[in-house]
């Protein structure tokens, strides 16, 4: 008998990507909220957005087998949730939130892996004294304890530097810290981060080197890491520019990064679900700085495993939701290495002209297995993006596999040729 998947926030990219699984017939997909319900908008209600998943769920009336998602907060709160309701298997709310806010991630990770990370203060971007109770000497990071996708993080050089970013933050934290507050109180927190609203911020020193991702899950305590995709930026920059599967660090690299993993999602107690953590590789003084976690696969990455693996790794996500221990294909694909190019804007612009669908079409016949997501419309600004980082706006994705990578690289530059984008200013 098929089961019933639920996804919370499902949108028709990845829509694509579970119907294509090798076990696809065996599912029955239902969107749980679409992600325009949830991430369309500016603002929103974390308890409106539960309440109006938990109703569909009631008046659904056939069996639901398993619940799941593979976006931020508040996505990957409300799985845990809406799981713990009806008995289903996920990892535990408490586990998720000590990945995703950031002041408590850093303290967990403090106890069990603190050679790995930087040093870190606290802080409330609206007291007008904040820079004086940050300990830290320029430059270092600031963003707030509950972020995505890099939204309102600044890197900070001087003191004017911070007092313009701290203004930016200060007239947009609500629209993430309100429904973070909202969480927030179904929790029975520690005291040292009990007191601390959604508003707050964290400074941390800069930390950097290769950067890389690394996907793993863990099954009832057993932790297994089964990838690693390099984050690649644009020269001079903290914009990821692209992600490539496989990584090119060592064995050695990857394994020491999957041990630390491992000791921190063992600490926190995170089971029976898919995890990924984000490092920095120090090669010069052989050091892995863990960067952040996320209680999630990484949707961006699911391409790129179908490339080389064979199949998506939202297989991994459904295998634990269902209480079964994923198996996972490895490089049975069709390509030796895979990439998704993140194409973006540095500067406001209005968008004139965007390809077309015959564009699009043209250039797979030109190029088989390339995916093209494009994220704006002519006539808009793209300012009016939401969910951006704080340096750049992402305008479409491309996906791509190749058997070397300057051919990789090579599909890039024919794609961008093949794909008319025109701005004015």
């Amino acid at each position: 008998m098929s089961k019933n998947i639920f996804v919370v926030g499902l949108d028709e990219f990845n829509l694509v990507k579970l119907k294509s699984l090798p076990r696809a017939a065996e599912y029955n997909i239902h969107a749980l909220l679409r992600y325009e319900e949830i991430r369309g908008v500016k603002n929103y209600s974390f308890q409106e957005l539960l309440d109006k998943a938990e109703a569909k769920l009631k008046a659904f009336e056939g069996s639901v087998d398993a619940i799941v998602g593979y976006f931020d907060f508040p996505i990957s709160d409300m799985v845990p949730m809406l799981c713990r309701e009806r008995g289903l298997t996920s990892a535990s709310l408490e586990s998720v939130v000590k990945c995703e806010h950031k002041y408590w991630s850093r303290l967990e990770q403090k106890q069990s892996i603190p050679e790995h990370i930087p040093n870190f203060d606290l802080f409330d971007p609206f007291d007008d004294k904040a820079r004086e109770k940050i300990s830290l000497d320029y430059p270092f990071w600031i963003k707030p304890i509950k972020s995505f996708r890099s939204f309102l993080g600044f890197k900070i050089s001087n003191e004017q530097q911070f007092k313009e970013s701290v203004a930016l933050i200060r007239n947009q934290i609500e629209q993430i810290s309100e429904p973070f507050n909202d969480l927030l109180d179904y929790l029975h927190l520690p005291e040292a981060v009990a007191s601390i609203p959604g508003r707050y911020c964290i400074a941390e020193d800069i930390i950097s080197g290769r950067q890389c991702t690394l996907e793993g899950y863990v099954f009832r305590g057993e932790v297994e890491v089964y990838g690693v995709v390099d984050s690649i930026r644009y020269p001079n920059s903290s914009t990821f520019s692209r992600y490539q599967y496989p990584s090119k660090l060592t064995q050695s690299e990857q394994h020491e990064m999957a041990d630390i993993a491992k000791r921190f999602v063992k600490h926190i107690g995170y089971d029976n679900a898919p995890f990924n953590v984000e490092f920095f590789y120090d090669e010069k003084h052989k050091k892995a700085w863990f960067l952040e976690i996320n209680p999630r696969i990484s949707q961006s990455h699911g391409d790129l495993f179908e490339k080389v693996d064979g199949t998506p790794h939202h297989e991994i996500m459904i295998d634990l939701a269902l209480g079964n221990q994923p198996e996972f294909p490895h490089r049975q694909g069709k390509y030796k290495y895979a990439a998704k190019f993140l194409e973006r804007r540095f500067e406001d612009a209005l968008v004139a002209n965007i390809p077309s669908q015959s564009d699009v079409e043209q250039l797979q016949h030109q190029i088989p297995d390339t995916l093209v997501d494009i994220f704006v419309k002519p006539g808009m600004r793209l300012s009016e993006l939401a969910n951006q980082d704080s340096y750049s706006y992402e305008i479409a994705d491309i996906l791509l596999g190749a058997e070397t990578q300057h051919e990789l690289l090579e599909k890039h530059r024919q794609c961008l040729e093949a794909l008319p984008f025109e701005f004015n200013p």
